[in-house]
């Protein structure tokens, strides 16, 4: 098994968000992402996944470290002061690096 190390880039934010993210990370140079439901309790109270813009999305990209800090930093210039939205990094190993 030939591992390769990349970084996992995962936001957590409103689901309102979602076309504009997804232009984001087409123009930030992400080679891909998964976009799933998610729910839970944070600073801003309880979100649910019951409505389609009032719930929260999960985002994940597995990247180079340079594209994953961009992205990241990205999202924290364009939206954190006004949205609720949790970024974080981690290093993760892949299998088929070319993806990535």
């Amino acid at each position: 098994m030939d591992a390769h190390i990349r970084t996992l880039l995962t936001v957590i934010c409103e689901a309102a968000l979602e076309k504009k993210l997804v232009v984001d990370l087409e123009q930030l140079g992400a080679p891909g992402w998964t976009i799933s439901d998610a729910r839970g309790r944070g600073g801003r109270g309880v979100r649910s996944a019951g409505w389609d813009t009032e719930g929260n999305i999960r985002v994940e990209i597995i990247c180079t470290r340079d594209i994953a800090e961009r992205i990241a930093g990205h999202l924290q210039a364009r939206y954190y002061a006004n949205y609720a939205m949790v970024c974080y990094l981690a290093q993760v190993e892949v299998l088929r690096a070319e993806k990535f």
